[in-house]
């Protein structure tokens, strides 16, 4: 821990009874980029997001504190920034003593129940041995199958191990897994029509029509997206009215491969797709670690892992043909997730829960989905990738209102101890969005941190961004190049404008409120430069 020892979580605030709490239900989806909504630019159908964004508030600037997921995950949970929390890769695990002082086990001890369906992914790769958690492919042999967690501070479990359908990661079979997995393999059918769909050799690796991209004949009725709604409905329907809940729904979709199931594979036509406009590589315009990131061999000792890094990180060029199947593809697989959302929201309706539940909407990170050439996500910090999107409904939240401020999914922790009456524990960066939805304070700027070695995309970087309404920099403060980009002229992020003498001013302001340490200069850097 960099910022000295955290204080355990206090107790409530005044005389707030539990029942006058309101119950939080978090839904993530996993690397769902900001302009996939039927509600913002791409032409995608999402009813119930865009029902759930109508009757509540819309945060158009929202960024994640990091763009891998296990990073970021830990930030929402903790309230941490990565360098704070420690997970800086995804084959880092929390500290499960981090883990416990987040907001699981600080709402638990004061009245909540609080926990988690579907992905974690607070431990590293879920093929590791020896660090004994249950997100541990192997070691989850040793839980009994009645295992419910606790895990992290939250009390109740329902986990999946492996949400994504590839077959180098295949589906673990009991007695490893958790609730999903015992799930899926009760039901040998299902099993063996994903067997049967499974890919070999090249096609596994590349998919068959486009880079990572296939369509699963699967059965969406034992799909990970439809397990993770039929528990969460179950979840809501036992609820103790007495108790207010704090529960996180995590889809682990549309993350790649994507390989969407029919009928949602079939909804979007790949002639008529709209895919990214900036889909042509223009590594020449940007900074250094771009070309090296694409080019440079990761450099991991694990062969095994070495094959899936190269799968992951050398992004290879598509054609537009193939980016417009895979876009097709990724659309599918969000609306399968909407569909999901909306039974949902309904089943909050049926037992009456949506009159005290606040329902929040967001994603770990984005996807860069062609944008600039690119896809998946990397050190290319665009804002399909570094944005997400954060929608909240519920008492007390505005019906129908935006909010241009730039936030982050870090400050999720906050906003919950403010909502359940509590005071955040010491020593976070996470700070209460409750303030901005109110009209009572703006924010200026969101910071997101990258610091990884070789062995992700093979050069060392450490990377600061920092996004304002109006611009985005990052910053490697090894080499000391950026870019910069005005995105009131330049949404597309085509000029970089970090050397050039006419930005030099703003260069310098913008850089100089990146923090040494976020927590311990957050406030004084923003008055000192009034930004």
């Amino acid at each position: 821990m960099l910022l000295g020892p955290l204080q355990h979580c206090p107790g409530p605030r005044g005389d707030r009874s539990l029942t006058k709490r309101p119950n939080i239900l978090l839904i993530t989806s996993d690397q769902h980029r900001p302009d996939c909504f039927g509600f913002a630019e791409r032409n995608i159908k999402t009813p119930n997001l865009d029902r759930l964004a109508q009757h509540g508030t819309r945060f158009d600037c929202a960024i994640t504190p990091n763009v891998l997921c296990q990073p970021a995950r830990a930030s929402i949970l903790t309230g941490m920034l990565p360098l704070t929390h420690g997970v800086t890769d995804n084959r880092i695990s929390l500290d499960a003593e981090l883990g416990e002082r987040g907001w699981g086990r600080c709402l638990s001890d004061n009245g909540y129940l609080t926990g988690l369906i579907g992905k974690a992914h607070f431990g590293s790769d879920p093929k590791a041995t020896g660090w004994g958690a249950p997100e541990s492919r192997n070691d989850s042999r040793n839980f009994p199958e009645d295992w419910h967690g606790p895990y992290m501070g939250l009390d109740h479990m329902d986990l999946l191990l492996i949400g994504h359908w590839h077959p180098l990661l295949p589906c673990e079979r009991p007695p490893g897994g958790h609730q999903f997995e015992r799930w899926f393999h009760g039901h040998e059918d299902a099993w063996k029509r994903w067997a049967a769909d499974s890919r070999t050799g090249e096609d596994a690796r590349y998919g068959t029509v486009a880079a990572q991209t296939w369509s699963s004949d699967l059965p969406p009725e034992w799909h990970s997206t439809t397990w993770v709604t039929e528990k969460a409905q179950e979840f809501l329907r036992s609820a103790d009215p007495d108790q207010p809940f704090c529960t996180w729904v995590s889809y682990p979709d549309p993350h790649h491969p994507f390989d969407c199931p029919a009928p949602w594979s079939e909804m979007y036509d790949p002639a008529t797709v709209d895919i990214s406009p900036t889909h042509r590589r223009d590594l020449d315009c940007r900074p250094w670690w771009h070309r090296a990131a694409l080019e440079n061999q990761p450099q991991e000792e694990n062969p095994q892992v070495q094959t899936l890094r190269e799968d992951y990180s050398r992004i290879l060029p598509q054609t537009d043909d193939r980016l417009a199947a895979m876009t097709a593809n990724y659309y599918g697989m969000i609306s399968f997730i909407d569909d999901g959302v909306g039974r949902i929201l309904d089943t909050l309706r049926e037992t009456g829960l949506d009159e005290n539940t606040i329902v929040i909407f967001t994603a770990d990170h984005g996807e860069l989905l062609g944008d600039h050439g690119l896809y998946l996500k990397g050190p290319t910090h665009y804002d399909g990738l570094l944005r997400v999107g954060l929608v909240m409904r519920g008492p007390g939240l505005p019906e129908g209102r935006r909010i241009a401020d730039p936030v982050s999914t870090l400050d999720l922790a906050a906003t919950f101890y403010d909502w359940a009456g509590v005071d955040q524990p010491e020593g976070i960066e996470s700070r209460s969005l409750v303030p901005v939805i109110e009209g009572r304070e703006k924010r200026e700027f969101a910071y997101n941190e990258w610091d990884l070695g070789p062995a992700r995309c093979g050069v060392e970087l450490k990377l600061r961004t920092l996004r304002t309404k109006r611009h985005r920099i990052t910053v490697d403060l090894i080499s000391g190049a950026g870019e910069l980009y005005d995105l009131e002229t330049d949404p597309l992020e085509m000029t970089n404008l970090f050397d050039e003498p006419a930005h030099q001013g703003m260069v310098g302001r913008l850089t100089a409120m990146i923090p040494e340490r976020a927590q311990a200069t957050w406030n004084a850097e923003r008055e000192v430069h009034n930004l």
